[in-house]
Parts: C-alpha cells; sequence; structure tokens
C-alpha cells in the first residue's frame, strides 16, 4: 500500500489544530500535511512535528482570505504583488519545517476578466515562485480543484494543469493530482495517474460523492491504491477528505483495503 499523510486540516477536526500532530501519530501515520500554517508560529508547529516524530509532507502557498471564501490568488492580476510576498513567507515557513514541496492554489476566476489574462497571470506568478523555492531546494505543486465544490476555480483539470506547467518551464514543478477532484471532473484515473506519473509529485484521495473516506463511495480504492504501486508510484497519499464519522473510526479503511 502507498505511504499515508493525515491532512490535518481535514482529519482530526474535534480537536484544536496543534492539538491533533499528537492523534496523528497516535493513529499510526508517520506524516501530515494541512492547507495553511501561517495563523500559527513556526516555531510551534515544528515543536508539535518533533514531539510526535511525524514527517509534514506537504503544505500550501498562502491563498488570500480563505474565511471570505478566497481559494488561492496566483491568477488574479490585481494580486501579482501580495503573491510574490506569499511565496518568501511560505518558503521562511517551509525551511523552519522541513517541507520540501509546496502547493499553490490558482484562485477562482473573477468575473470580467478574459480566461488569457488570468492564465498568463498564472504562468508568470508560477515562473516566479518556482524560481524561488529552486534556489531554496524545494518543489512547487499546482493542483486542479473540481469546480462543482469550488465553482468558478480556474485551474480544473489535469491536462490544463499541464499545458500551464509547460508554459512555465520549470524543472521542480509538479502536479498535485487530487483523486476526488479529478473523479469529479474526468475520471479515468488509474490511466490518467500512469500517463502522468513522472510529474505527478503528490496525491490526495477522498471518495466520492461526499469527500468521505475511501470505500465509502464509488471509487474502487482497493484497486487504485494497489494499481499505485504497481506503476511504482513512491510519494506519500494525503488523506484530504471529511470523516463521515468520528475520524478514528473512519481510519478503519486503511485495514480494510490492505487485507
Amino acid at each position: 500500500m502507498p505511504k499515508f499523510a493525515a491532512n490535518l486540516s481535514m482529519l482530526f477536526t474535534e480537536l484544536p489544530f496543534l492539538d491533533r500532530f499528537d492523534a496523528a501519530a497516535r493513529s499510526k501515520f508517520e506524516a501530515v500535511e494541512f492547507l495553511l500554517p501561517y495563523t500559527f508560529s513556526a516555531d510551534e508547529i515544528k515543536r508539535r512535528l518533533d514531539e510526535s516524530k511525524l514527517l509534514l509532507v506537504l503544505h500550501n502557498l498562502p491563498a488570500g482570505n480563505w474565511e471570505s471564501g478566497e481559494r488561492g490568488i496566483a491568477c488574479l492580476p490585481d494580486r501579482v504583488e501580495e503573491f510574490r510576498a506569499g511565496v518568501t513567507t511560505a518558503i521562511r515557513y517551509a525551511k523552519a519545517l522541513g517541507v520540501r514541496q509546496l502547493n499553490c492554489l490558482a484562485g477562482k476566476a473573477p468575473k470580467g476578466v478574459e480566461a488569457n489574462e488570468l492564465r498568463q497571470t498564472l504562468v508568470g506568478n508560477l515562473r516566479f515562485a518556482a524560481r524561488e523555492l529552486a534556489a531554496s531546494n524545494l518543489n512547487l505543486l499546482v493542483e486542479p480543484i473540481n469546480t462543482f465544490d469550488i465553482p468558478d476555480f480556474f485551474l480544473n483539470r489535469t491536462q490544463q494543469a499541464l499545458e500551464i506547467l509547460d508554459e512555465v518551464g520549470a524543472d521542480n514543478a509538479f502536479l498535485q493530482y487530487d483523486i476526488y477532484h479529478a473523479q469529479r471532473m474526468e475520471g479515468e484515473l488509474g490511466a490518467t495517474i500512469k500517463k502522468h506519473l513522472a510529474r505527478i509529485a503528490h496525491i490526495q484521495l477522498a471518495d466520492n460523492p461526499g469527500r468521505n473516506e475511501p470505500g465509502s463511495g464509488e471509487i474502487n480504492y482497493a484497486w487504485l491504491l494497489k494499481y499505485l504501486d504497481e506503476i511504482g508510484y513512491a510519494g506519500w497519499v494525503g488523506c484530504e477528505y471529511k470523516p463521515a464519522r468520528a475520524t478514528e473510526v473512519g481510519l478503519r479503511w486503511r485495514e480494510a483495503l490492505a487485507a
């Protein structure tokens, strides 16, 4: 089976954020990921990681005002300066926390702005981010998000993301492949992952419908997770799903699928 990382923005949410690290370790995770660390000090998060003996495998670049509904600013022409300042902040956190890759959320397309302008803004920002991250030996990831859950999200399909990465032209820029989002937008999960395996640096999972734990919906995770092993995927798989019940109860899918 692949290596699983607990997404602390989705799992153990019955606990305060800083208490979720220990909960993940007690649930036999060896690694974690989360959306945004920036409301906490890097020193405090690092202390929780060290105490729990956990590896941090991913967090996002600053993504605008999350509480007001923003889901990234990388495609927004009027927020370039803010985006680039956020890259500097993200690198500082990454160095302190020992994470080797950072994900960029493109954001939602605003009304009245041409798609080509949004695309070129995103490409320019990704080139800047990739260059800055490369100087610190970090990888940059981009993630397509389905437009059912987040209407107007600009980057929403695998091929679109790969074409943008081609235009960016950076050796340290990769695709983050979220199985749930890909299932909602395009399907063809196994074939797509295999075709683009060399360009996928991180995978996340949830089942559909509902974005709950594997085994709760239509995706054949018993087959798909074994297939990831067969084709040689060596990265982490982030468990970014909403537990249908208490987190620890929902974690039984790992043993069930490994049987």
